[in-house]
C-alpha cells in the first residue's frame, strides 16, 4: 500500500504566515507541519510515501525532508503540483507512483492524536472500494459531512448548509487503483476545482465505501489561524501521533 501527502495550495486562510512559505513548513509546536502526516502513515506501517507539493517554496521539502531516513523509510518520493487545482487533482499526479496499488491519501495539515493502523489493515483486507475516516464535529458546515442510514454512508455533501448530521469526513482518505480513473471522469466544480467529494460519491454510488470513527482529536491545522493554534496547543498538551491511545 502506497502513502500520498498533499502539502501544495496557498495557505490564503494562514495569510500573512504563508506570505513567504508553504503552510506545512509551518511549525507546529516543535516540529514543522508536514512532519505529523508522514508519521501517521509510517505508524500505520506505509513505508513507500508521495510528497504531493506546489508553489515556490517545493524545493524548501527536500531540504528539510531529505529521502526520509528521519522517519525510517528508504526513499521518499516527490511530484509538484503546478497550479492549484483541488484534492483530486492533486491526488491524480501520483498514479504513477500508486502504479496499480491501494493508496491511503493525507492532507497534509491533518494532525490526529492517535494512530490509523486498524483502520489501513481494515482496508488491506476490502477487497475493493474506498473508505473514510470520521470525527463527530461542532461546525460540520465546513467539511464533507457523511449522511448515514443503516451503518453504511448514503451521501457525502460538500460544506452543507444544513447538514444532515455531525459527521465530518477528516482528510485521510484510502482508495483502490480504480480512483485514478474516477478522477479522469471528474469536471472542475463551481470554485474550479476537482473535488474529492465526487469520488468519494462515486463509490457510495458503487456501494463500496466503508467508514470508520477516529479515535482522539484531530485537528485541521489549515483551517484558520484559529485552528493553526487549536493544533499547536493540542500537540503541547497532549502529543501526537501516539500509537495507542
Amino acid at each position: 500500500m502506497k502513502g500520498i501527502v498533499l502539502a501544495g495550495g496557498t495557505g490564503s486562510r494562514l495569510y500573512p504566515l504563508t506570505k513567504i512559505t508553504n503552510k506545512h513548513l509551518l511549525p507546529i509546536y516543535d516540529k514543522p507541519m508536514i512532519y505529523y502526516p508522514i508519521q501517521t502513515l509510517v505508524n500505520a506501517g506505509i513505508e513507500d510515501i508521495m510528497i504531493v507539493t506546489g508553489g515556490n517554496n517545493a524545493g524548501d521539502f527536500l531540504r528539510l525532508l531529505g529521502n526520509g531516513r528521519e522517519f525510517g523509510l528508504k526513499r521518499l518520493h516527490y511530484t509538484y503540483q503546478e497550479r492549484p487545482g483541488g484534492i483530486a487533482h492533486a491526488l491524480s499526479l501520483a498514479e504513477d507512483f500508486a502504479d496499480g496499488d491501494k493508496i491511503v491519501l493525507i492532507l497534509g495539515d491533518n494532525i490526529i492524536e492517535g494512530n490509523i493502523r486498524k483502520a489501513v489493515e481494515d482496508f488491506r483486507r476490502q477487497e475493493r472500494g474506498a473508505k473514510v475516516l470520521l470525527k463527530e464535529v461542532e461546525n460540520p458546515q465546513s467539511y464533507g459531512v457523511a449522511e448515514i442510514r443503516e451503518g453504511r454512508i448514503v451521501r457525502i455533501e460538500e460544506k452543507p448548509e444544513h447538514p444532515k448530521t455531525n459527521y465530518a469526513v477528516i482528510g485521510i482518505y484510502m482508495y483502490d487503483n480504480r480512483v485514478f480513473d474516477i478522477i479522469r471522469t471528474l469536471k472542475p466544480s463551481a470554485r474550479g476545482e476537482l473535488e474529492i467529494t465526487d469520488v468519494n460519491n462515486k463509490y457510495v454510488e458503487w456501494g463500496e465505501m466503508t467508514y470508520e470513527f477516529l479515535e482522539g482529536w484531530w485537528a485541521d491545522a489549515g483551517e484558520s489561524i484559529d485552528y493553526y493554534l487549536k493544533a499547536n496547543n493540542l500537540v503541547a498538551k497532549y502529543g501526537a501521533n501516539k500509537m495507542e491511545l
